[in-house]
């Protein structure tokens, strides 16, 4: 019987600090022999016509090349055939978890998404299908570089929480980012109600993003932070990627007048209470801005040494059960019951810095909002300092925009 040859082509690439080869597999003839995918007239490259015309076995390259190590986490894994077309391509790492990717128009090469996890093994599968229509195996492992660290966040809001309509998206990185745009490339923010923003660094470790006007009222928000395998600087890679959803709720929008010592709330655009308040007196000016709720108590404690007022102070406060509270700033500002200052309320500022009103409109206020509702305060020279708690809307959104590592 005569037998035909088998020749095994191979693709050599460096990756890092090894030598990347293909991995090659081949059809066998039909005296259980191989065909060479050389023959006179064999595609040399993938999606060659040649190929059609002159049948060939498939010759299936992968990259990085089998039994490679230290493989760059953000570098694709590609499978193409010089001959033929791929059937199927599957990527997985070692616990089994898949790695989308996609095929060319020609089907003659599969590139993964980007993404692969540091410190990884995985293995490639598949087949190819060669123009003399014959199958061919595809099998190859691999092992990514290990990460000296890992990159990890920390997001708000919460998956599934229901959030006001001037709530920033935020990111807390567990290690400064020193490539800023590689990992902002890898953000997506989508929205069932179509807004423009922008993200904005407000340092290496700490991303938000809003868009450039009030979240639409019911609209739902995804953040696709697709970390894993991104390199964020050095020898810093993303550990992993994750999903959040979020909801957003009706439009309640407060406004605080403080020289009038007067609040109003409007819902869905419509005015549904004016209330009598106090605010900052001097020396506790409260500050002018759009602030946002941030964290929501039905009783909190404040003590006065927490913005460093001490005991003995005739400043000197702490009240251990202040009802209805919720916080604006980072510097202990909230808005709350008071029913110490009723005298005061719609008339004067005796507060140190808060907005304070009845214990009745506090309660009805307080089961209006949620986090992520805008006050905006006017009436005072005191504005708001950058970070004193989500000071996202105190800028105008072309300057916003200029915090992005993409603008």
């Amino acid at each position: 019987m005569r037998k035909h040859g088998l020749a095994v082509a191979g693709v050599c690439a460096m990756l890092l600090v090894g030598t990347a080869c293909s991995d090659t597999g081949a059809a066998s003839g039909p005296s259980g022999t191989s065909q060479s995918s050389s023959t006179p007239g064999a595609s040399s490259t993938p999606g060659s016509t040649a190929s059609a015309q002159d049948p060939a076995a498939a010759n299936v390259q992968v990259v990085p090349a089998k039994g490679a190590t230290s493989v760059r986490p953000d570098k694709p894994v590609t499978v193409a055939t010089t001959a033929g077309t791929l059937q199927d391509v599957t990527l997985r790492d070692s616990n089994g978890n898949k790695v989308t990717g996609t095929f060319n128009a020609e089907k003659s090469q599969w590139t993964s998404a980007p993404g692969l996890k540091p410190g990884a093994s995985y293995t490639v599968s598949g087949t190819a299908q060669g123009s003399d229509g014959k199958s061919v195996p595809i099998s190859s492992t691999f092992k990514t570089l290990g990460a000296n660290s890992s990159l990890k966040s920390s997001v708000a809001p919460l998956n599934g929480e229901t959030v006001g309509v001037a709530m920033p998206i935020l990111i807390y990185w567990n290690k400064p980012v020193t490539d800023r745009a590689a990992v902002e490339k890898r953000l997506t923010v989508t929205s069932s109600v179509p807004v423009e923003g922008t993200w904005h660094w407000m340092s290496s470790t700490e991303l938000h993003y809003r868009p450039k006007s009030y979240w639409p009222a019911g609209a739902k928000v995804t953040v696709n932070i697709n970390t894993q395998g991104v390199n964020a600087g050095g020898n810093l890679w993303g550990a992993s990627s994750r999903k959040v959803n979020f909801t957003i709720g009706q439009s309640v929008v407060t406004n605080v007048n403080v020289t009038k010592h007067q609040m109003t709330v409007a819902i869905n655009g419509k005015l549904a209470r004016t209330i009598p308040i106090t605010a900052g007196k001097d020396g506790f000016t409260t500050r002018s801005g759009v602030k946002v709720i941030m964290e929501k108590f039905r009783t909190k404690r404040m003590d006065a040494a927490t913005i460093g007022i001490k005991p003995g102070d005739p400043n000197y406060y702490n009240i251990n059960n202040v009802q209805w509270a919720q916080r604006v700033t980072n510097s202990g500002e909230f808005i709350h019951g008071a029913p110490w200052s009723g005298g005061s309320q719609g008339s004067a500022n005796v507060s140190h810095g808060c907005v304070g009103m009845s214990l009745a409109n506090a309660s009805w206020y307080y089961s209006q909002t949620l986090r992520g509702d805008p006050v905006v305060v006017t009436g005072t020279a005191r504005k708001m300092e950058t970070g004193n708690g989500w000071t996202d809307w105190n800028q105008s959104y072309a300057s916003y925009k200029t915090g992005s590592a993409l603008a």
